[in-house]
């Protein structure tokens, strides 16, 4: 069993160039740019209070694996097996991240969409995001079946949390308490954080948060019903400009703060809550003036 586990051996003889090229695309639906990209557009063109759900959950994720690696330190393989290890640095391996938000992400999906095909296209990006992990070399079958099982756990506990009973609740309360919620969150992390490791990397998704439900509050004031969306291929004009509109504003936000002396962290951010705000406000109110997007 300890062999199963954590022998990598096995991995070496399934590599070939074409195999590692669809990999490297399976793993980049777990890396940060993937998000950045996939998230904003959900909320633009497709439900906007499916993609805050959706983002909320990618972030109580990330979070939640971010201090179990923290907890158990459990080392990836030999890096002399590792094809992807200039992106993984250092971290722990135990849990993967990249296959817990997979299956929580591409799961709830695809429960909230309700449709045959959707599970079944939810299962093959799953299983291939989990898999490209161990073909690259970066994590072993623990980590992998940690991963995949604390994805489905947190689905479970994501669909309680969301039920309409607990939200009928939870709207009856203040409409500041997400915020202060998400502000607490924040310093609590250095609080909880295990192993006298440091959550400054993780504390950017809680800020990324909170600049999405603040653009969110406010996209919600200004357009009280979802929007009737163009003409498909206006829509793809709004997706590349809107996504290349971001990455833009991303690294105008972290060579301006560098460039005036804030701290690396400090300026990480408000680099992330202005994007978040971005993705949430500033781009639909863009598309709104510009025709794109019209009330009903």
């Amino acid at each position: 069993m300890e062999n199963f586990l954590h022998d990598m051996s096995w991995v070496l003889p399934l590599r070939s160039d074409t195999a590692t090229a669809i990999f490297n695309g399976f793993t980049f639906l777990g890396y940060t740019p993937f998000f950045l990209i996939f998230l904003p557009i959900g909320y633009w063109l497709w439900d906007r209070n499916l993609f805050t759900r959706l983002t909320v959950l990618i972030a109580i994720t990330a979070v939640v694996n971010g201090w179990l690696k923290d907890f158990w330190q459990d080392a990836r393989p030999d890096p002399a097996f590792q094809l992807d290890g200039d992106r993984v640095a250092d971290s722990y391996g135990l849990p993967s991240g990249h296959a817990q938000v997979a299956i929580a992400m591409w799961f709830w999906l695809a429960y909230e969409m309700k449709r045959r095909w959707a599970w079944v296209a939810a299962v093959f990006i799953a299983a291939g995001v989990c898999f490209s992990r161990l073909y690259l070399g970066v994590h072993d079958v623990e980590d992998v079946l940690a991963g995949i099982a604390l994805g489905l756990l947190s689905l479970a506990v994501f669909a309680a949390l969301v039920h309409e009973n607990v939200v009928a609740r939870w709207r009856r309360l203040p409409a500041w308490i997400d915020f202060a919620v998400i502000l607490v969150t924040i310093p609590l992390l250095w609080i909880i954080w295990p192993q006298g490791e440091d959550p400054t990397g993780i504390a950017s998704v809680l800020f990324l948060l909170f600049g999405w439900f603040a653009g969110a509050a406010l996209d919600r004031k200004a357009a009280p019903q979802a929007p009737v969306l163009p003409a498909w291929w206006l829509r793809i004009v709004m997706a590349v400009g809107g996504i290349v509109g971001l990455f833009i504003l991303r690294a105008g936000l972290m060579s301006g703060g560098i460039t005036i002396g804030l701290p690396e962290a400090i300026t990480g951010y408000a680099a992330v809550t202005i994007m978040g705000l971005y993705a949430t406000w500033i781009a639909p109110a863009i598309f709104r003036t510009l025709g794109l997007m019209k009330q009903p």
